[in-house]
Protein backbone atom coordinates (compact mmCIF):
# COMPACT_ATOMS: atom_id res chain seq x y z
CA UNK A 1 0.00 0.00 0.00
CA UNK A 2 1.53 3.38 -1.12
CA UNK A 3 -1.57 6.23 0.11
CA UNK A 4 -0.85 9.56 -0.52
CA UNK A 5 -2.70 12.97 0.11
CA UNK A 6 -2.04 15.88 -1.46
CA UNK A 7 -2.29 19.30 0.38
CA UNK A 8 -2.98 22.47 -1.12
CA UNK A 9 0.61 23.37 -2.30
CA UNK A 10 0.85 22.41 -5.84
CA UNK A 11 4.75 20.80 -4.83
CA UNK A 12 3.77 18.87 -1.72
CA UNK A 13 2.29 15.69 -1.16
CA UNK A 14 2.22 13.55 2.02
CA UNK A 15 2.29 9.43 1.54
CA UNK A 16 2.98 6.43 3.68
CA UNK A 17 5.79 4.63 2.95
CA UNK A 18 6.73 0.99 2.83
CA UNK A 19 10.58 1.28 2.33
CA UNK A 20 13.29 4.17 1.93
CA UNK A 21 16.04 4.85 -0.74
CA UNK A 22 18.83 5.93 0.89
CA UNK A 23 18.66 9.16 -0.65
CA UNK A 24 14.94 9.26 1.34
CA UNK A 25 16.86 8.24 4.34
CA UNK A 26 19.37 11.12 4.17
CA UNK A 27 16.56 13.92 3.97
CA UNK A 28 14.41 11.90 6.65
CA UNK A 29 17.15 12.05 8.59
CA UNK A 30 17.81 15.86 7.65
CA UNK A 31 14.54 17.07 8.75
CA UNK A 32 14.39 15.46 11.89
CA UNK A 33 17.75 16.65 12.60
CA UNK A 34 16.55 20.14 11.63
CA UNK A 35 13.12 20.08 13.92
CA UNK A 36 15.13 18.45 16.81
CA UNK A 37 17.16 21.52 16.85
CA UNK A 38 14.15 23.59 16.91
CA UNK A 39 12.41 21.81 19.72
CA UNK A 40 10.32 19.79 17.76
CA UNK A 41 12.06 16.92 18.05
CA UNK A 42 9.48 14.21 18.86
CA UNK A 43 11.18 13.33 22.04
CA UNK A 44 15.02 13.97 21.37
CA UNK A 45 16.51 16.99 22.86
CA UNK A 46 19.52 16.72 21.20
CA UNK A 47 19.98 15.44 17.69
CA UNK A 48 21.44 11.91 17.79
CA UNK A 49 24.17 10.68 15.58
CA UNK A 50 23.65 10.30 12.39
CA UNK A 51 24.22 6.57 12.71
CA UNK A 52 21.58 6.20 15.30
CA UNK A 53 18.93 8.49 13.78
CA UNK A 54 19.47 6.04 10.61
CA UNK A 55 18.88 2.90 12.48
CA UNK A 56 16.02 4.58 14.13
CA UNK A 57 14.24 4.90 10.91
CA UNK A 58 15.34 1.66 10.03
CA UNK A 59 13.69 0.38 12.75
CA UNK A 60 10.13 2.30 12.79
CA UNK A 61 9.95 0.48 8.64
CA UNK A 62 10.50 -2.96 10.86
CA UNK A 63 7.88 -2.81 13.42
CA UNK A 64 4.70 -4.33 12.25
CA UNK A 65 2.04 -2.00 14.73
CA UNK A 66 3.85 1.29 12.85
CA UNK A 67 3.04 2.85 9.51
CA UNK A 68 5.42 5.49 8.33
CA UNK A 69 3.93 8.82 7.03
CA UNK A 70 6.61 11.48 4.68
CA UNK A 71 5.77 14.98 4.16
CA UNK A 72 7.75 15.69 1.11
CA UNK A 73 8.40 19.36 -0.76
CA UNK A 74 9.50 19.69 -3.80
CA UNK A 75 10.33 15.85 -3.91
CA UNK A 76 12.47 15.71 -1.09
CA UNK A 77 11.45 14.30 2.51
CA UNK A 78 10.87 17.38 4.87
CA UNK A 79 8.79 15.72 7.48
CA UNK A 80 7.25 12.72 8.66
CA UNK A 81 4.74 11.00 11.61
CA UNK A 82 3.92 7.47 12.19
CA UNK A 83 0.51 5.65 13.39
CA UNK A 84 0.97 3.27 16.24
CA UNK A 85 -1.80 0.22 16.58
CA UNK A 86 -2.48 -1.67 19.90
CA UNK A 87 -0.59 -4.83 19.95
CA UNK A 88 -2.46 -8.29 19.32
CA UNK A 89 -2.85 -8.94 23.16
CA UNK A 90 -4.44 -5.57 23.67
CA UNK A 91 -8.32 -6.29 22.55
CA UNK A 92 -9.72 -3.99 25.17
CA UNK A 93 -7.68 -0.96 22.96
CA UNK A 94 -8.23 -2.25 19.62
CA UNK A 95 -10.57 0.80 18.42
CA UNK A 96 -7.77 2.90 19.07
CA UNK A 97 -4.64 3.81 17.01
CA UNK A 98 -2.02 6.86 18.03
CA UNK A 99 -0.34 9.09 15.83
CA UNK A 100 3.41 9.90 17.47
CA UNK A 101 6.51 11.01 16.38
CA UNK A 102 4.91 13.78 14.68
CA UNK A 103 7.25 16.59 12.81
CA UNK A 104 7.74 19.21 10.02
CA UNK A 105 11.65 20.50 9.13
CA UNK A 106 11.41 24.23 9.88
CA UNK A 107 11.69 25.49 6.50
CA UNK A 108 8.91 23.41 4.53
CA UNK A 109 6.31 24.68 7.52
CA UNK A 110 3.16 26.54 6.46
CA UNK A 111 2.58 24.40 3.57
CA UNK A 112 -0.53 22.26 4.62
CA UNK A 113 2.56 19.42 5.51
CA UNK A 114 1.03 18.72 8.68
CA UNK A 115 -2.58 19.06 8.42
CA UNK A 116 -2.12 15.87 5.58
CA UNK A 117 -0.37 14.32 7.73
CA UNK A 118 -2.56 13.62 10.17
CA UNK A 119 -5.14 13.26 7.77
CA UNK A 120 -3.49 10.57 6.12
CA UNK A 121 -3.12 9.08 9.09
CA UNK A 122 -6.70 9.47 10.20
CA UNK A 123 -7.85 7.92 6.90
CA UNK A 124 -5.77 4.82 7.41
CA UNK A 125 -6.36 4.54 10.98
CA UNK A 126 -10.41 4.86 9.67
CA UNK A 127 -9.66 1.75 6.88
CA UNK A 128 -8.40 -0.39 9.25
CA UNK A 129 -10.84 -0.12 11.49
CA UNK A 130 -9.78 1.74 14.29
CA UNK A 131 -12.72 3.91 15.99
CA UNK A 132 -10.68 6.90 17.82
CA UNK A 133 -7.02 8.22 17.20
CA UNK A 134 -5.31 10.07 20.25
CA UNK A 135 -1.95 11.78 20.19
CA UNK A 136 -0.24 13.91 22.83
CA UNK A 137 2.23 16.48 22.69
CA UNK A 138 4.44 19.07 24.94
CA UNK A 139 1.86 22.06 26.40
CA UNK A 140 4.75 24.25 25.40
CA UNK A 141 4.16 23.05 21.80
CA UNK A 142 1.46 25.91 20.68
CA UNK A 143 1.44 25.41 16.62
CA UNK A 144 0.66 21.79 16.91
CA UNK A 145 -1.60 22.51 19.70
CA UNK A 146 -3.48 24.90 17.54
CA UNK A 147 -3.13 22.35 14.24
CA UNK A 148 -4.47 19.18 16.52
CA UNK A 149 -7.75 21.41 18.24
CA UNK A 150 -8.21 22.88 14.74
CA UNK A 151 -8.46 19.12 13.42
CA UNK A 152 -11.02 18.41 16.08
CA UNK A 153 -8.75 16.68 18.75
CA UNK A 154 -10.14 17.10 22.22
CA UNK A 155 -8.60 17.65 25.08
CA UNK A 156 -9.49 15.35 27.22
CA UNK A 157 -5.79 15.40 30.25
CA UNK A 158 -2.80 16.91 31.02
CA UNK A 159 -0.15 15.52 32.79
CA UNK A 160 2.46 17.29 35.08
CA UNK A 161 6.04 16.69 34.61
CA UNK A 162 4.75 15.11 31.01
CA UNK A 163 8.73 16.17 29.92
CA UNK A 164 12.33 17.57 31.14
CA UNK A 165 13.57 20.43 28.95
CA UNK A 166 16.67 21.71 29.95
CA UNK A 167 16.25 21.37 33.43
CA UNK A 168 12.48 22.58 33.56
CA UNK A 169 9.42 20.50 34.11
CA UNK A 170 6.70 20.91 31.36
CA UNK A 171 3.18 19.54 31.28
CA UNK A 172 1.87 17.45 28.30
CA UNK A 173 -1.46 17.28 26.90
CA UNK A 174 -3.20 14.43 25.95
CA UNK A 175 -5.93 14.53 22.91
CA UNK A 176 -8.42 12.16 21.50
CA UNK A 177 -10.69 12.16 18.11
CA UNK A 178 -13.60 9.99 17.44
CA UNK A 179 -13.26 8.34 13.30
CA UNK A 180 -16.91 7.51 13.66
CA UNK A 181 -20.23 9.13 13.93
CA UNK A 182 -21.22 7.81 17.13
Amino acid sequence: MNAKVKTTAPNAVIEKVEALNDDELDELCDAAEKAILDGNGFGWLKAPSRTVLERYWRGVLLMPQRDLFVARLDGAVVGSSQLLRPPPNNEAQAHSAQITSFFIAPGARGFGLARGLIRLAEDIARDGGYRQIDLDMRASQQAAIQLAEGAGYQRWGTKPRYALVDGVYVDGYFYSKSLVAE
